[in-house]
């Protein structure tokens, strides 16, 4: 055991933490309330965004964590990462980047599962474009496949 752990193996808690042990209910009441004066919404926004591309690549069998891929929660993370970039991006900055990569991986394992096939628009799918009428015909209606003009 070193220095740096305590007997649990946790890391000491940092200096700005205080040490909220023995504390009576107002006390920790106070404290929380000290906490929240600290935090910023924009910071609740990244760890919202992180948590949603953490918890999708999970749930898209990204991990290798030995779980059935859940395609649903993986859309429903994608639609809210992809509302809540803009909000987020003049925070991370240059790290915005890898926010966007991770979450092109996600909607290229989507895609890659057939999962918007069933229904509806893949994630990040323009869903105000105008559908075909029924009935329609047209190259991409009759054949299947998608229509490229000129072609």
């Amino acid at each position: 055991m070193t220095a740096s752990t305590d007997p649990g193996g946790m890391p000491p808690p940092e200096d700005d933490e205080p040490d909220l042990t023995g504390l009576s209910q107002e006390e920790l009441r106070a404290a929380y309330e000290a906490e929240l004066a600290r935090v910023r919404v924009e910071d609740v926004l990244v760890q919202t965004v992180v948590s949603l591309l953490n918890l999708a690549a999970r749930k898209a069998g990204l991990t290798g964590a030995d779980e059935q891929p859940d395609f649903d929660q993986v859309s429903t993370a994608i639609d809210a990462t992809r509302a809540l970039l803009p909000l987020v991006e003049p925070t991370l900055g240059p790290e915005a980047a890898q926010v966007r990569e991770a979450l092109a991986q996600l909607q290229l394992a989507y895609a890659r599962s057939g999962a918007g096939a069933a229904g509806g628009a893949p994630p990040g799918e323009d869903e105000g474009a105008p559908a075909a009428q029924p009935g329609a015909s047209g190259p991409a209606q009759s054949s299947g496949r998608l229509w490229v003009p000129g072609q």
